[in-house]
């Protein structure tokens, strides 16, 4: 679906030519750019304007149907981010009209004064990310992605390898699967069925693959994920995928929390919190997904992706307020909100990929608590862990991907909120206050010494309307992270 393009550009054709443009700053060399870009300007029209965008039919001296010039916004805020934002809603406005296929502009090197190579891939991520349907449940399917998606760089683009686009490419489709995972309603990805999909689609890659039914799980001790799978009718599974190259220096665990519907359980969730609960599984979806993209491009870092997936529901077997079950470390556990829940999954999880695989860092990744939104808001993830380098490496994954991470605190003297006098830990704070801490806080206590970080993602993980290159529903956050994470491990 991606590619490079050379030669004269004013000579391509194709449906839809997309060139970035500022508002105060000439990014394109090309003289038949330079003109147009100019005669907007002597018109009356500004061009440039972030988030705005100009169309041109036909224009002289050019071969395309259409022109877009997408504005960036000022050229001293320009970076990777506000030209995948532009691509992005360049490649919708294709969707949405149908137009087959796109080529991108990338801005001159000696004009933009960044790396040709980073442009361009942002140029393709952002396109990749936009070109992307969720229809699979409406009768009329009124939009069709493109077939093509191709960028134009000048002199460059006959350096940039293949390998590079390919790379760029299949980054981005795991993170479309991650999507299609995520706004699947719960109905069709309840544990068994979600973790066969998951299964068939990881087999496909040739990673191995191992799924814990509940007789499996209740031999081996793992009280957490049976309590809270305990109400459903649909028995909760913990799925292991697997990727172990020969050459691997390093083992790196991942955990996804996967609650295929949170009800909430006995402590009900209210109207108005529950119609995206389909979307607590989201953690696992990434985790799902960055193992197949791994085994797709061969890295050379063992990966072990661990997905508990249960659905929280209410009934006469549910687990109630008040209830203790022992854990899969041996700790017991007071429960005294039933939706708390992920958390007591992933305890379950993480002391499972330590003591099995001794990993030289571990990282969970979940839709875990409100308070985080409260605190950062719907865009940005928080980010716990006690090892100051991993939580750096994965703020600046953030920063370079877009997937954006704030680290928080692990104040050792909140500890005491979660203080049981019945168990060796509550799984809800006694106060009102710093819930996201507090969660993290439940989760520490199961990993020991390990190089541990937690990733809240219940913000960023949904969207309830589009954005610049994802549509409304699931967005996939975690992917292109962790990728970038697992470039740093090998």
């Amino acid at each position: 679906m991606l590619g490079l393009k050379n030669g004269r550009l004013a000579e391509i054709k194709t449906p839809l030519l997309i060139v970035p443009v500022c508002e105060d700053h000439v990014l394109h060399s090309q003289p038949e750019l330079v003109k147009l870009i100019e005669s907007v300007g002597a018109g009356g029209a500004k061009a440039g304007k972030k988030g705005e965008s100009i169309c041109l039919a036909a224009p002289a001296g050019l071969a395309a149907g259409m022109v877009m010039l997408q504005g960036l916004g000022k050229f001293d805020k320009l970076d990777a981010e506000a030209l995948r934002a532009a691509a992005g809603r360049a490649i919708r406005f294709g969707v949405k009209h149908g137009l087959g296929s796109a080529l991108l502009v990338a801005p001159a090197q000696s004009e933009a004064g960044l790396p040709q190579e980073r442009m361009v891939a942002a140029l393709l991520e952002g396109a990749c990310l936009a070109n992307h349907v969720f229809d699979r449940y409406l009768e009329k399917k009124e939009k069709k992605i493109l077939d093509t998606i191709d960028c134009w760089a000048g002199e460059q683009a006959p350096k940039l390898s293949s390998q590079w686009l390919h790379e760029v490419e299949t980054v981005c489709s795991g993170t479309l699967m991650a999507r299609d995972w995520i706004s699947m309603p719960s109905n069709d990805k309840r544990p068994e069925a979600f973790s066969r999909q998951i299964a068939e689609a990881a087999q496909a890659v040739g990673l191995a693959v191992t799924i814990k039914d509940e007789t499996e799980l209740a031999k081996e001790g793992f009280g957490g994920i049976l309590t809270v799978g305990g109400g459903s009718d649909f028995p909760p599974r913990l799925v292991v995928l697997e990727h172990r190259p020969a050459q691997a220096k390093k083992t790196v665990v991942l955990v996804g929390k996967g609650v295929t519907f949170d009800s909430g359980g006995i402590n009900l969730k209210p109207s108005g919190s529950l119609e995206t609960m389909k979307m607590d599984m989201s953690g696992a979806a990434a985790v799902a997904a960055t193992l197949i993209t791994a085994a797709r491009l061969n890295a050379d870092v063992h990966v072990v992706g661990l997905m508990p997936l249960a659905e929280n529901m209410p009934s006469g077997r549910a687990a109630r307020p008040g209830d203790i079950f022992k854990s899969y470390s041996g700790k017991t556990v007071e429960i005294g909100n039933t939706d708390a829940e992920g958390r007591l999954i992933l305890i379950d999880a993480l002391a499972y990929g330590i003591e099995q695989y001794q990993p030289d860092w571990i990282v969970d990744i979940a839709t875990l608590t409100g308070a985080c939104m409260i605190a950062l808001g719907e865009k940005i993830a928080g980010v716990f862990s006690r090892d100051d380098q991993l939580a750096d490496r994965i703020v600046a994954a953030g920063q370079k991907t877009h997937e954006r991470c704030w680290r928080l605190p692990l104040p050792d003297d909140y500890k005491s909120l979660l203080d049981s006098e019945f168990a060796d830990l509550h799984n809800i704070s006694s106060s009102r206050y710093g819930g996201a801490i507090t969660a993290a806080l439940f989760l520490s206590e199961f990993v020991e010494k390990a190089r541990w970080a937690h990733i809240d993602i219940a913000g960023p993980a949904y969207h309830k309307k589009a954005v610049d290159y994802c549509a409304a529903g699931g967005a996939g956050f975690g992917v292109r992270l962790f990728w970038e994470l697992l470039q740093e491990a090998s």
